[in-house]
């Protein structure tokens, strides 16, 4: 599915299956940190330091879901047959990563308008933020071990529990424990004083366990599929997963100094989120071109050729417009939080 241009040919489902990825990858970034804040909230009893570490996303943590809509509406709109087996398939956890971003979403407004019953919104936020980071592992771990499908009546044909399984609970709570390292090192950045010092060394334990489960995911992947394996064992390929592993050790590394004898604050931050950003190009060289792993390609589930350029012009007007905006949200809310100060 193809389109000439002045020249040379530019492949639209290639190109539309770009713009979903960077959709997720940019959710990711921007809501992992959010949820793991969520979830160090539970860590945390003074209510000062609660309302410092919600300020630090008070004005931009509602913009951050944009994306995942962008993802999930674009996954449907481009390619309507992996949507069609996907969502089958994981039903239990997306739903319940939906409900439990919307209790997290609604705790955060109301905590801040009751006294008597903000321990209530309290738990709300940190279970929601919990369960919505462990639905979108076990979601990706269910969608990576594969689905079964039907290709004759291009239909899900397997059962309501096979997404649960060992491999999913186990990057459910690897994505856990990274969005925890993500929202520990904002806090670094954005707090000071003894919170600041407290996520500090949270960061390096949050850190470690990270890297463990990145290598314990890494080594399990390639087994779970031979496609997975070819991809990264076969040949010279191998110097490929050399490479990558030699690349998160080095990020993890430079991660552990900055945070431990340099003691930046900003540059914790920037060295984690490149250890999800290469995480998740690791992912995308196991997967491409399958949306389906290992049964359906995105060539195959791609919509028609005239849908997806109409819905490309209005992608190409939108995306510069929401980066442009996020970028301007968090520029303008940039520097630390004080108690007693911020959003709310």
């Amino acid at each position: 599915m193809t389109m000439p241009v002045e020249g040379f040919t530019l492949d639209l489902t290639t190109i539309w299956a770009f713009l979903i990825a960077l959709a997720v990858l940019i959710y990711v970034i921007l809501d992992g940190f959010d949820l793991g804040l969520g979830m160090l909230f539970a860590l945390e009893r003074k209510r000062g330091d609660r309302d410092v570490m919600m300020n630090s996303v008070a004005p931009v943590w509602d913009g951050n879901e944009t994306w995942l809509v962008l993802g999930g509406g674009g996954l449907l709109a481009a390619f309507p047959l992996a949507y069609a087996l996907i969502l089958p398939a994981l039903y239990a956890p997306i739903i319940a990563m939906l409900l439990a971003l919307i209790f997290r979403g609604v705790a955060f407004e109301f905590r801040w308008r009751t006294e008597r019953g903000r321990w209530a919104w309290d738990i709300a936020f940190i279970a929601g933020s919990g369960i919505a980071a462990l639905s979108q592992g076990i979601t990706l771990g269910g969608l990576l071990q594969g689905i079964q499908i039907d290709k004759a009546a291009r239909a899900y044909s397997g059962g309501w529990w096979d997404w649960l399984t060992p491999f999913s609970l186990t990057v459910g709570v690897a994505v856990m424990v990274g969005y925890m390292l993500l929202g520990a090192t904002w806090l670094v950045m954005k707090t000071g004083g003894p919170l600041q010092e407290r996520m500090r060394a949270r960061a390096w334990p949050l850190g470690a366990v990270t890297l463990a489960f990145i290598g314990i995911v890494s080594l399990w992947t390639p087994f779970l599929q031979d496609g997975y394996y070819n991809r990264w064992f076969a040949d010279w390929r191998i110097a490929l997963a050399g490479g990558v592993a030699a690349a998160v050790l080095a990020i993890a590394a430079l991660m552990f100094r900055s945070l431990t004898i340099h003691r930046h604050e900003y540059r914790p931050f920037v060295l984690a989120l490149m250890l999800f950003v290469l995480c998740f190009v690791g992912l995308g060289i196991s997967m491409f071109p399958y949306i389906v792993p290992t049964e359906i390609t995105i060539y195959e589930a791609a919509a028609p050729a005239k849908s997806q350029i109409f819905m490309l012009v209005g992608a190409v007007i939108l995306l510069p417009v929401i980066l442009i905006y996020t970028a301007y949200a968090y520029w303008v809310f940039r520097g630390k939080v004080d108690e007693g100060t911020g959003y709310h």
